[in-house]
């Protein structure tokens, strides 16, 4: 590795980086088109223009609703558009009222449509077209569906309300309460007893509350037009959740312990703020100083307002621990009992006959799905999922087909996420399978078959599947390119598309689920970002040196290499861990991809990879990361300069390495466990020590600090840094409530500490986890590049 002499005068690098990023240095031979600069690259995204955030159908079919980000504003407007592209415009103020909701719900004849908007509740007749509005004001309205009397339900905070379709009338079905119930006898107390017998007046009250009370309930058991009364579920709990019967019968209630331990939360100062004064906020715990805390599942019976808990007891392996041996391991006691679950799901079938719940393990090794037997009070179990890993946190769809008695569901129990149906009783039977994944089902209006996205082609082109709920093949109904989103039309004929590719942002396209050509509606992209010459990447496949599948990767090189010549290497990382980079679609890191051809255009060679941790390549390539974060994704990075060297002209003397986040936490693994094969890393708002992240995110992969503290050292950047050699930045906002800025902080202490050199912090005030301001943006990036230069090319 060659590196510059500490004391060399920087003069050069602000002459070298002025030039290289003038219009001059990636003039072509002829000008016919603009060319880029790093300033145009991170400048605001308006300059490409707005891409289609939300598609829906008009409930006639014959238009599309979406919505579109105006230009220098942050505001949102709603588009319509015919399906052949006709009459594409802004929907006027006044005509807002008329537009139906996003979100659908159906009758069972499906001649009358239902949704909420701006909290309020809508019913339109889809046979004449009348738009009814069923509420104005008051809480936000949620979890709308159709009851069995063809009515409708709906919740309002913690309580449910009912609208009659006969006669209009609106009401209160179920009132849930974290209270005690004033009608139950209070605990014994001699000092109550005393006070009651030696106080006449306060007895007098308590006899005239009583009497009211029970007059109260009298005249509810009379009098049927009267609302129900509420349901108290005791002061020492929260309510977290509840799903009403569409038959009106009853109500499955989730609630929580209502003072378990919540841990201590951050304090994150505020140096630059509108009043001048600095300030702090409150933030995240830290993952283990609090744990989510076991949940209890209630069945209320609406005529009786009787309550029943629902026990876990019946799950298969609720008692076993998976976590026993780290326990022994670490010195704690052994579980006692069941293991903590928490509720993730309630569904009622159609006609309200049938619930299933879904329910997760604290401990993230379990996903159970019981139906609930109403008759007996209990839980039926009907799927165990299980991973020594964790189970994902994707892919737990379920819901009932229209007979009310099959279940459908996901499950990554092949390896890969596939839909599966199952009765009572019965064997999961799958609908798909494969070495590719199925998600965001879709059930057709005559309940049929699915539609879902797939990416059976390769792992980076996702579309649209089709699957018969009865005996049938998968098929691919469309051939887009690559599909981020997809809505079924009203009478189940076509398709709504958000489509994109690497450098057009998600537009509009209809399709029809049979024969047929797609039809691209919009292109929001601006004349000026057209003009540009885009580098397209190579999708390639990077052989894996380290037992792996091939890693999928992105690949950037120069237009006109010299055969005689070497290049500099620099990889990309992207972050979150789990999320796809490499596909074929607009990706969430555009910016970067400019970045990525800035550096093509001044001699580099660039690697983005999906490496083990990214999603769409099914469990085992998403779990390898289990108690050992850094390890295997370093050795695909690895792999990746062997690769680049081999084949693309490579220079092993000079790779650098960046990404934010857990690209940032990937940038210190690479320049901090492997420092002979990474000269320079630039750290973007990065994890430096997992203890000091979130509880949901990290238990999943590393367990506890308290039970696994192995797993934190050996998964921590920090736990390395005395092996930093090479040229190092870290960029971090410092209201970041994401990843703390205090993690860059603290490894900054570690770095002086340990005397270290070739290392510098940029500090952005106003920027959380994601920026938002392109001075910041910009800033970031010249210190990249400013970076490779002096490191990489000397």
């Amino acid at each position: 590795m060659t590196q510059t002499t500490p004391h060399r005068s920087r003069s050069w690098l602000a002459a070298a980086l002025a030039l290289a990023f003038s219009p001059l240095a990636f003039a072509p031979q002829v000008q016919a088109q603009p060319t880029l600069t790093l300033d145009q690259a991170m400048s605001h995204p308006d300059w490409i223009g707005p891409p289609v955030e939300q598609a829906w159908w008009a409930l006639d079919g014959t238009q599309a609703y979406y919505t579109l980000k105006r230009e220098d504003s942050p505001v949102r407007d709603t588009w319509r558009i015919g399906v052949d592209g006709s009459d594409n415009a802004r929907v006027p103020d006044e005509e807002l009222s008329d537009v139906d909701g996003a979100s659908v719900v159906y009758d069972a004849t499906r001649s009358r449509a239902a949704f909420v908007r701006n909290g309020d509740v809508f019913i339109r007749d889809l046979r004449n077209g009348n738009l009814q509005q069923v509420t104005r004001g008051g809480a936000s309205s949620s979890d709308l569906r159709f009851a069995a009397d063809g009515g409708l339900v709906w919740r309002e905070g913690n309580d449910w309300r009912h609208w009659d379709a006969r006669s209009g009338l609106l009401s209160q079905v179920l009132q849930l309460k974290a209270e005690k119930d004033p009608a139950a006898p209070p605990k014994e107390d001699n000092l109550r007893e005393m006070q009651l017998r030696l106080i006449a007046t306060l007895a007098r009250e308590k006899a005239d509350r009583d009497a009211l009370r029970e007059r109260d309930e009298e005249l509810r058991a009379a009098d049927p037009r009267r609302a129900g009364a509420p349901v108290f579920l005791g002061d020492d709990v929260q309510l977290s959740a509840s799903a009403l019967s569409p038959a009106l019968a009853h109500a499955l209630v989730v609630t929580e312990p209502k003072n378990a331990e919540r841990g201590q939360r951050g304090a994150m100062p505020r140096y630059v703020t509108e009043s001048g004064y600095e300030d702090t906020e409150e933030v995240r715990t830290r993952v283990g100083r609090a744990a989510p805390v076991a949940q209890t599942l209630h069945l209320v019976d609406l005529a009786s307002n009787e309550v029943e808990v629902l026990d876990f007891d019946g799950l298969p392996g609720i008692g076993s621990d998976p976590l026993a041996d780290l326990r022994a391991a670490a010195g704690k006691n052994a579980l006692d009992g069941n293991r903590a679950v928490r509720v993730i799901g309630m569904r009622y079938s159609d006609d309200g006959q049938r619930a299933a719940v879904m329910l997760r393990s604290v401990d993230n090794k379990d996903r159970w799905i019981a139906e609930v037997d109403f008759a007996n009070n209990r839980l039926l179990p009907l799927h165990r999922l299980s991973d020594e890993a964790w189970i994902n946190w994707n892919f737990n769809g379920f819901g009932w087909l229209p007979d009310n008695r099959t279940l459908w569901f996901q499950s990554e129990e092949s390896g890969y996420a596939h839909l599966y149906t199952l009765q009572r009783g019965g064997r999961a039977q799958a609908l798909t399978s494969g070495r590719w994944e199925a998600t965001e089902p879709v059930l057709a209006p005559d309940g049929q078959r699915f539609y879902f996205l797939c990416n059976r082609a390769w792992p980076g082109k996702w579309e649209v599947c089709a699957r018969d709920v009865g005996r049938g093949e998968v098929r691919e109904v469309t051939d887009a390119g690559h599909v981020d989103g997809f809505a079924l039309s009203p009478q189940g004929e076509s398709l709504l598309l958000r489509v994109s590719s690497s450098h057009m942002p998600p537009q509009l396209a209809v399709a029809p689920v049979g024969q047929g050509e797609l039809r691209q509606l919009t292109d929001t992209r601006t004349a000026q970002y057209r003009e540009y010459q885009w580098l397209e990447p190579q999708y390639v496949q990077v052989p894996s040196n380290h037992g792996a599948e091939p890693i999928w990767a992105k690949l950037y090189l120069p237009r006109d290499m010299d055969p005689d010549k070497t290049y500099p290497i620099a990889l990309f990382v992207h972050g979150a861990g789990y999320l796809q980079n490499v596909h074929a679609g607009w990706p969430v890191y555009f910016r970067e991809q400019m970045f990525n051809q800035l550096l093509t255009e001044n001699g580099y060679v660039v690697l983005d990879m999906d490496f083990r941790a990214s999603s769409g390549y099914g469990r085992d390539w998403r779990t390898a990361i289990y108690r050992q974060m850094g390890h295997p994704e370093l050795e695909d990075y690895l792999d990746g300069i062997d690769w680049l060297v081999a084949n693309h002209q490579g220079d092993r003397d000079r790779v650098g390495i960046y990404g934010g986040s857990y690209g940032g936490f990937m940038a210190f693994m690479a320049l901090f466990r492997a420092p002979d094969a990474f000269h320079a890393g630039a750290a973007l708002r990065p994890v430096t020590d997992w203890a000091m992240y979130n509880h949901p995110y990290t238990s999943n992969i590393l367990n506890t600090p308290e039970l696994d503290p192995e797993a934190y050292e050996r998964s921590s950047p920090i736990e390395y840094a005395q092996n930093l050699r090479g040229h190092l930045l870290i960029s971090h906002g410092m209201i970041d409530d994401n990843v703390f800025y205090q993690d860059s902080i603290r490894l900054v202490q570690r770095l002086i500490e340990l005397k270290k050199h070739d290392w510098e912090l940029a500090s952005y005030p106003l920027e959380r986890h994601a920026y938002q301001h392109p001075e910041s943006w910009y800033d970031q990036y010249r210190r990249i590049y400013e970076l490779f230069e002096r490191a990489l090319k000397p």
